[in-house]
Order: C-alpha cells, then sequence, then structure tokens
C-alpha cells in the first residue's frame, strides 16, 4: 500500500514538473518573433520601391 501511494504522488510530482518546466520554457521566448519577421520582409519589399 505504501509503495503504491509512493507511485501515485512520484507521478504526479512528475506531472507538474513537466507542466511547470513547459511553463518556465514558454516565459523564456521572445514575444511575437513571427511579427518582427513579417514587418522586416515589408520593409524590404518597400524599400526596393522607394
Amino acid at each position: 500500500m505504501l509503495a503504491r501511494r509512493f507511485t501515485i504522488v512520484c507521478l504526479l510530482m512528475s506531472l507538474f514538473g513537466m507542466f511547470f518546466a513547459i511553463l518556465v520554457a514558454e516565459a523564456g521566448r521572445p514575444a511575437r518573433a513571427w511579427d518582427k519577421a513579417s514587418s522586416c520582409q515589408f520593409d524590404c519589399v518597400n524599400h526596393f520601391r522607394h
């Protein structure tokens, strides 16, 4: 019985750890990286037209 409870607690803690790691990894990403890339592309196109 103790081993079963220990297993359940370990599984729950590993799931919580993985969820927390995903949150930390998402928070570390730069925001709107795709927006900068698309604006650069349009700026370059407009630059050649002038």
